[in-house]
């Protein structure tokens, strides 16, 4: 696999006017896309329409919008006048209930049929990884060791080969963003179906996230289509993260 492109990305709490500073300084430090987590009060559609008059040739995606929080029509109604050409919608199951893997299937198929923007699914399990790369245009991983996302990758890719497979990765590019980032990894920790993962893949949320120098970004990006640097700052400030992406776009470059 070659070299994968570095992304950013960024929670939709941030606001509106904030990612787009950072939309334009990712553009600038010639990252390839930046990623909002949809999350309760950070609308990540919003966040993109700010950031796409901000930027002219950055991929733009969700990462991901949960169904339980908005349906397929919500999705298209929300992403309207989005330039499509570099919109990426990723979706994820989020807490719904019921038989998941057909709800994915069935939003994946409704959004299909209305936009020709990319569709990736949040993938955590085989079932979702492989349902991922057969009805969408790639997937999204999380909280992996490069080798296990590599390995996790050429699945994916028996499976569709022209699949894309992303993946978030936490990432602190100074000392004060560590602090966020042990956090943040111990909160995930404590999320069941996380714990399960971690458990099962035989592996700590802090295998999998990278810290100041960035050591382990060039196996993440030869094990993967795309690298996802998830900034961890510390703060919430535009200068915390424009400098974050300037150092990631130095890091991409290097």
């Amino acid at each position: 696999m070659s070299t994968a492109p570095v992304s950013i990305g960024v929670a939709g709490v941030l606001g509106p006017a904030t990612i787009a500073q950072i939309a334009a300084a990712a553009e600038q430090a010639g990252l390839y896309a930046l990623w909002v987590n949809d999350t309760p009060g950070g609308d990540a559609l919003a966040a993109l329409h700010e950031a796409a008059r901000a930027t002219e040739t950055l991929v733009l995606g969700t990462g991901v919008v949960p169904l339980d929080r908005r349906t397929p029509d919500e999705i298209l109604i929300d992403a309207a006048g989005l330039p499509e050409d570099r919109l990426i919608l990723g979706i994820g199951s989020g807490q719904a209930s019921g038989p998941v893997l057909a709800a994915v299937r069935n939003a994946v198929d409704a959004l299909r049929e209305r936009t020709s923007a990319g569709i990736v699914v949040g993938a955590l399990g085989p079932k979702m990884r492989t349902l991922a790369v057969e009805v969408g245009d790639g997937m999204l991983l999380n909280w992996l060791p490069a080798d296990i996302a590599a390995d996790q990758a050429i699945e994916a890719h028996a499976v569709a080969p022209g699949a894309t497979v992303a993946l978030y990765v936490r990432t602190a590019l100074d000392e004060g963003g560590m602090p966020r980032l042990h956090a943040e990894a111990e909160r995930y920790a404590r999320f069941p179906k996380y714990a399960a993962n971690f458990a099962r893949l035989g592996v700590s949320a802090d295998d999998t996230v990278l810290t100041p120098g960035a050591e382990g970004l060039a196996a993440y990006r030869a094990s993967v289509d795309e690298v996802v640097l998830r900034a961890m700052t510390a703060s919430d400030d535009a200068v915390e993260y424009v400098r974050f992406v300037e150092r990631a776009g130095e890091l991409a470059a290097g």
